[in-house]
C-alpha cells in the first residue's frame, strides 16, 4: 500500500506539467471465494474488498483517524461497475481519496482497477462511502477531531 498520486484523468495542468491528486492506493487480492457463478466478482464481495483497502489508510496504528475503528459507522455506499473483475485480475489496484468533509462524517471515493491496469485506464469499478464518527458509549454521532479533520482534509478531491 502506498500514499501516491495517481493519473486517473483529474490531473490538472500546472505549467507545462500535470498535477496529480492525492490517492491512497491498496493493493487487495481477489480470493477464489470472492467469485460468483459468472466468475467475475461479486458484489457483496466487492464492497468487503473496498473495506479491506481503506483499513491500512484509516484504520491503522499510527494514523491519527484510527481511533475511528472504535466507532465509525458507514452512513451511504455506491457502487458502479463499468467492467468485470475476475480472479485474473488480483492484485486489484483499489485508488482512495476524500469526496467530502463535513463535522462528522467524511465520503470517501474510491477507484478499482485490475492488476497492472494502466493508471489512466477507466476503473472497472467507482465507489463511494459515507462514514460517520460514531461515540460507542453514548451511541450517538460525534464531531471528528481536529487531527483526524487534518488528515482527512489533507486526502482532498479538488
Amino acid at each position: 500500500m502506498t500514499d501516491v498520486g495517481s493519473l486517473n484523468g483529474h490531473g490538472k495542468a500546472h505549467g507545462g506539467s500535470i498535477v496529480l491528486p492525492k490517492r491512497f492506493h491498496a493493493k487487495v487480492e481477489i480470493r477464489w471465494s470472492d467469485m460468483d457463478v459468472f466468475q467475475h466478482v461479486n458484489h457483496a464481495r466487492m464492497v468487503t474488498l473496498l473495506e479491506e483497502a481503506r483499513i491500512p489508510w484509516l484504520f491503522e496504528d499510527g494514523r491519527p483517524t484510527a481511533a475511528l475503528r472504535n466507532g465509525c459507522v458507514l452512513a451511504d455506499l455506491r457502487v458502479r461497475y463499468r467492467g468485470q473483475l475476475r480472479h485474473e485480475d488480483t492484485p486489484l489496484d483499489i485508488a482512495m481519496w476524500i469526496e467530502q468533509l463535513r463535522a462528522v462524517d467524511f465520503t470517501v471515493g474510491y477507484e478499482v482497477r485490475a492488476n497492472g491496469a494502466a493508471p489512466d485506464s477507466p476503473p472497472a469499478v467507482i465507489a463511494s462511502t459515507q462514514m460517520a464518527a460514531f461515540d460507542i458509549e453514548t451511541q450517538r454521532l460525534r464531531r471528528l477531531t481536529e487531527p483526524e479533520r487534518e488528515y482527512l482534509s489533507e486526502w482532498m478531491s479538488d
